[in-house]
């Protein structure tokens, strides 16, 4: 595996030279959401083209445990509207967002 760097914003004392644990986080939905509707897209020989993600962050009630991402899929190369719900359908079931939203997770940290 190659190095992962992480940082943090300047207001808490970071250089901002790498994309912060949130950003980690936000990208790992957005990657998993793509990677589904492309395979979907295969699978049925849709002629999915390619697929850009936005996800936006709003973090402002974080500390009440409320977390809102919102995701947008471009998918380039399928114009039927069918298509296009089924595949934002599918991307709902991706494995981190069924992590992220179903899933209790019980986390263990150890020093070596």
């Amino acid at each position: 595996m190659e190095d992962l760097y992480a940082d943090v914003p300047a207001v808490v004392g970071g250089d901002e030279s790498a994309p912060d644990p949130h950003d980690y986080f936000d990208i790992a939905l957005g990657t998993c959401k793509a990677i589904t509707v492309q395979m979907y897209a295969k699978r049925k020989q849709w002629p999915l083209e390619g697929i850009t993600v936005k996800v936006q962050r709003d973090d402002s009630e974080e500390r009440k445990g409320v977390y809102k991402l919102s995701v947008t899929l471009s998918l380039h190369g399928i114009s039927d509207p069918e298509q296009r719900a089924k595949l934002e359908d599918i991307s709902h079931r991706c494995p981190i967002q069924r992590l992220m939203t179903q899933a209790t997770i019980d986390i263990s940290t150890h020093t070596e």
